[in-house]
């Protein structure tokens, strides 16, 4: 693993040279698009991500193909340019006027706008999408949207779901205004999520399958086989409005591939057969992607923190010291290696990840660090500061068992976990649990964890998304199959100071940024989780493909690649 890594270090550089994009050639868009519009681009994956209707797909293979295809009234930036994880006007001409408290969002919708069947954008169009939201039962309806007014005969499925108090639309003045029974400051989050895509008012009620429902993005999807091949081309009716929201696409068409495995992917797009593959390359190709495909080599930061979660109300871990004292313990470096080297991986020390710009990269564990004066960076581990935290607090000898996902990753970080509990003193195991049923299993109250190995990846990338769901005390629910706080943690003074930062977040998102950062070193200095990584993301283009652009949400802008 330490040579891998090593030879996948000189790949690093290539990410910037990448996002640098057009910029390199000294051409604005207008010169770049003349210069490298056409062709076909061509994708491949092991398999498909089911229904390309917007308002059910929740794969990120979907959402990704999907970004060129949909827009919604906000949505988080497709040109690789500017701040990627704050949400910008797309369908809408501009921010919307807030008022009432943050209770109520008055939209003005852009003119002149068309869907790729020709129809003509309106205000309805909005309304019936967020009412069709709810009645194809889209997974963003109860979590997202369940605070419009109106929205619970909604949810209970009755059969009037019309929205009318909660969705009011001008078509004279082209407004539409949204109605919240509370405040919600993550609303422009929700809405530039992608399951809040607008579609037709024609659109039918129910789960459209294999069958695209028109967008307003400059592609369309005119073929799609689940278990075969996709088959995007141009959108006719598209222009360009705003090109940080939307911009122009590069190919022609878009064709996508389904059904090899990760080996022959890689083997395909070095050969050049296909130009990009959705799948990471096994863990066996990457030295010789790192020796012979440099320059097809992109690196890009993925917004998935992978963590123990640490039951503050079970023994030993509801010991305050025994949780500061794993911080302490747990080789972070060692974990990073595990996941591929330092090219694919960080040290993670707190809940924000990179790419967010609430991230803070100071470290208050480990070597040369504390909470009162943290590091600039994970340094090390701490293992006699640790042994002195479990000496004090008493637990050592204590019986714990890590429930881990049933992978080699899972597997491999589960035993490293176990090892350094039992130099801590403590007689320690590791529980297995298929991987689709790991996180449920943590996530149910019944089930009694003490520690557990997982991952996070919010929907949208707002601070809170991790913070919040994962800490709150509104998020923990006892006697429950569904609590995202699955340490149970709970402090309501940094329940307060996260409302506080999310109230802040759209008049001064700088104040908001320094708020979710202190909220983040309180829930560290309390330490109901270990950070041990975040993940990178390693993409392979072929030999013909430029103009390599990455988003933190929508992974590489496959609109954006252009094909000699």
């Amino acid at each position: 693993m330490r040579g891998v890594a090593a030879r996948l270090l000189g790949v690093l550089p290539v990410l910037l040279l990448g996002m640098a994009g057009g910029a390199a050639h000294g051409m604005d868009d207008g010169a770049l698009m003349a210069a490298h519009r056409g062709g076909t681009l061509r994708l491949t994956a092991a398999s498909s991500g089911g229904s390309v209707d917007p308002q059910i797909a929740y794969e990120q293979q979907n959402l990704q193909i999907g970004a060129p295809v949909y827009d919604g009234l906000m949505a988080f930036p497709k040109s690789g340019r500017g701040d990627a994880v704050r949400p910008v006007p797309d369908l809408a001409d501009g921010m919307p006027e807030i008022r009432d408290g943050g209770r109520t969002y008055v939209f003005r919708l852009r003119q002149g706008i068309r869907f790729s069947d020709g129809h003509v954008l309106g205000v309805e169009d909005v309304v019936a999408t967020m009412r069709r939201i709810f009645r194809v039962n889209s997974p963003a309806a109860g979590p997202y949207f369940s605070n419009l007014v109106g929205a619970a005969p909604c949810l209970a499925g009755q059969g009037r779901c019309d929205l009318s108090n909660g969705v009011v639309t001008d078509a004279a003045a082209g407004t539409v205004t949204f109605h919240l029974a509370r405040p919600d400051t993550d609303f422009l989050y929700k809405l530039a999520f992608p399951q809040a895509a607008i579609v037709p008012a024609g659109t039918p009620d129910h789960d459209t399958g294999n069958v695209a429902p028109p967008g307003t993005g400059p592609y369309r999807i005119t073929f799609y086989d689940p278990d075969r091949v996709m088959r995007l081309e141009r959108n006719p009716y598209f222009r360009v409005w705003d090109g940080l929201a939307q911009p122009d696409g590069f190919p022609d068409r878009i064709v996508y591939s389904f059904g090899l495995d990760e080996e022959a992917e890689v083997t395909a797009v070095e050969n050049g057969q296909y130009d990009w593959m959705l799948d990471m390359p096994p863990r066996d190709r990457l030295g010789e992607l790192g020796d012979r495909y440099v320059p097809r080599v992109h690196l890009s930061d993925m917004l998935v923190v992978w963590y123990m979660e640490m039951n503050v109300r079970l023994a030993p871990f509801d010991v305050p010291e025994v949780r500061r004292a794993l911080n302490d313990a747990v080789d972070r470096h060692a974990m990073v290696l595990h996941e591929g080297g330092p090219a694919l991986a960080y040290p993670a020390c707190d809940m924000i990840p990179r790419g967010i710009p609430s991230h803070d990269p100071e470290c208050a564990y480990g070597r040369g660090a504390s909470v009162a004066h943290p590091a600039p960076s994970w340094q090390g581990v701490d293992m006699a500061r640790a042994r002195a935290l479990v000496a004090a607090s008493g637990t050592a000898g204590q019986d714990v068992t890590i429930v881990t996902m049933n992978t080699s990753m899972g597997r491999v970080l589960g035993q490293a976990v176990r090892e350094t509990l039992a130099e801590l003193g403590y007689h320690a195991i590791v529980r297995p649990i298929t991987p689709v049923v790991e996180f449920s299993y943590l996530q149910n109250t019944s089930n009694a964890v003490q520690i557990g190995f997982t991952g996070w990846q919010a929907d949208y990338p707002a601070p809170g998304a991790f913070l919040h769901t994962l800490f709150a005390c509104d998020s923990f629910h006892p006697s429950s199959d569904n609590s995202l706080n699955m340490s149970g943690f709970c402090d309501p003074a940094i329940d307060r100071l996260m409302d506080d930062a999310a109230a802040a977040q759209q008049g001064d998102p700088v104040r908001a940024d320094a708020m979710w950062q202190q909220a983040d070193a309180a829930i560290m200095a309390q330490a109901p989780v270990v950070p041990l990584v975040q993940t990178r993301r390693l993409d392979l283009v072929s030999a013909r493909v430029g103009h390599v652009l990455s988003s933190a949400y929508y992974m590489v802008l496959l609109a954006q690649l252009w094909v000699h």
